[in-house]
């Protein structure tokens, strides 16, 4: 049984791990190498880097659709196909698993469609997220399920959290979904199209506090976005990313920060507290750290 594995980002790590424990992974796709720093450093995807210390042949294409990269991995001839937080799969590389490509989603399906599930679920106030196996097809993230893993959503939790709750779940589904596969006893269910809703990519545009809303969206607003994006206001002519913010009963008008012994923002008909926080060209900080060294505007608009 042959596997060829499709991933990225950390996220992905574990899953490769478990199923090179239990299955040839024949191949690794992954990005190319960048440079990075001012020294210009080739740096390596972290699947790519477990993949060496793996000792599984790596593949990089800087299009999907080239054709020496389709020939080396049709000579392949996976059975297989796991995709990871990776890019969007032509048809002619997804087809070539003998017997399925599948794709595991960091939402459940049809629910947030789209690049960033994780952080719009914490951005809508939901209170359940999950996981979702489904096999590739043309439209993305529109194919049919497989499995579902299911995960509770606790208070204040932020998407960075999320990742890192689902980060082994989606292992222990990969492994599940190529048995499934390999059993060939299931039915694949079709997505219900009235169901869906959508989780486009977030532009930094979108990542600016707003004050004009409601305290309740705007706490989402800020755990869905951290730690990356994150949310951001503005002290002074510094960038403030507000990595963390509760609910305070304190009380302060609409639109306006004061920053005392506590760091508050108002909102309408509520106001929260931050509690964790980066300053433009320092590390994240607790709030404590951030008022015993500010010396900075107390109080004002945002």
């Amino acid at each position: 049984m042959k596997i060829v594995f499709m991933g990225t980002p950390e996220f992905a790590v574990p899953s490769l791990e478990k199923l090179a424990n239990h299955f040839e992974v024949a191949a690794v796709v992954t990005v190319p190498d960048r440079e990075k720093g001012r020294g210009r450093k080739v740096s390596y995807s972290p699947v790519k880097e477990k993949a060496i210390e793996l000792g599984i042949p790596v593949l990089q294409a800087n299009s999907l659709k080239d054709e020496e990269f389709i020939n080396e991995l049709k000579s392949i001839n996976p059975d297989i196909i796991c995709v990871i937080a990776f890019r969007i799969l032509p048809e002619a590389v997804y087809s070539i698993a003998k017997i399925a490509s599948f794709n595991i989603h960091g939402s459940l399906l049809p629910k947030y469609r789209g690049a960033a599930p994780i952080n719009r679920a914490i951005m809508a106030g939901d209170k359940k997220s999950g996981l979702t196996s489904f096999i590739l097809k043309k439209q993305v993230d529109t194919g049919d399920i497989l499995l579902k893993k299911e995960v509770e959503i606790s208070d204040n939790m932020t998407a960075g959290e999320l990742h890192d709750l689902l980060m082994p779940i989606a292992a222990d589904l990969s492994l599940e979904t190529i048995n499934l596969l390999i059993s060939g006893d299931y039915d694949a269910l079709t997505q219900d199209e009235s169901l869906v809703s959508p989780a486009p990519k977030i532009f930094r545009d979108e990542c600016k506090i707003n004050s004009n809303v409601n305290y309740i969206i705007a706490k989402n607003h800020i755990l869905g976005l951290s730690p990356y994006p994150a949310a951001f206001m503005f002290l002074e002519e510094s960038e403030v990313k507000i990595l963390k913010a509760e609910i305070s009963e304190e009380n302060i008008e609409c639109g306006e920060f004061k920053i005392s012994n506590k760091f508050l923002l108002g909102f309408e008909e509520g106001t929260l507290e931050v509690t964790e926080l980066k300053v433009q060209g320092k590390q994240a900080t607790k709030v404590k750290d951030f008022l015993n060294g500010w010396r900075g505007v107390k109080e004002g608009k945002f």
